[in-house]
């Protein structure tokens, strides 16, 4: 390998190291974000904003970084994929920081409001879920695995089902305008950890297309890379 293409591949090295930090402050806020919701913890849920800036910093700093390699190598194709693959998942990373900011935010919102233990049961399931599926995401894309990021559209469906179905339980709460005022913001809760869900798969997608070079949502048209489905 030439001096050129070492110092090529050194910065992009560089770059997922950089998303890899990100990753695990995104999950770190995730994770805390949710214990303030359940404790009631105002200066946790604080933090977790606070937190959130330097996700925001690294993504700059990622894009930065990106664009200097742009500017000073000349990618070839499967490149480019890993290009686009920083640079998308290094977004998806920084909305997950976003969506753990929201639902601290939500802590101050509802502050002296009654409380369902239903709902936040549902809350800690759904987080339990999409964790997981962030560190399976980042871990098939170090690997360059493509069997684990097929599996995220699987690993989503639970928590797609508990978002679509948290109105139940908040139309439960209706009786009690306090309490429905508290629910209601529980639905907002429960999108934004779906959307972390999501955007976990658009990592997986991402994935595959720098190993296969074509482009496709999950799970249309994918089957497993061992080919058993």
């Amino acid at each position: 390998m030439t001096e050129y293409r070492s110092q090529f591949h050194a910065e992009l090295n560089q770059l997922e190291v950089l998303l890899l930090d990100m990753a695990e402050m995104a999950e770190g806020q995730i994770v805390e974000a949710v214990d303030a919701l359940v404790t009631g913890d105002a200066e946790l849920a604080h933090q977790v904003v606070v937190d959130d800036r330097r996700i925001d910093q690294l993504y700059v700093e990622v894009e930065r970084r990106w664009h200097v390699v742009m500017a000073r190598q000349t990618p070839v194709a499967s490149d480019l994929r890993l290009m686009s693959l920083i640079l998308q998942t290094g977004h998806s990373l920084e909305r997950m920081g976003d969506q753990a900011a929201n639902i601290a935010r939500i802590v101050e919102i509802t502050a002296g409001l009654p409380r369902n233990e239903t709902i936040l049961l549902h809350v800690r399931e759904m987080r339990a879920i999409v964790v997981p599926m962030l560190q399976t995401a980042m871990e098939a894309l170090i690997k360059r695995d493509l069997n684990l990021a097929l599996r995220l559209p699987e690993l989503d469906d639970p928590a797609d089902w508990l978002n679509r179905n948290m109105w139940r339980e908040v139309a439960a709460c209706a009786p009690d305008s306090d309490l429905l005022e508290w629910a209601v913001q529980m639905m907002l809760v429960s999108r934004a950890l779906e959307r972390v869900g999501d955007r976990a798969v658009d990592i997986g997608e991402q994935v595959a297309f720098l190993l296969t070079g074509e482009f496709r949502e999950f799970p249309e048209g994918w089957v497993l890379a061992r080919g058993d489905g």
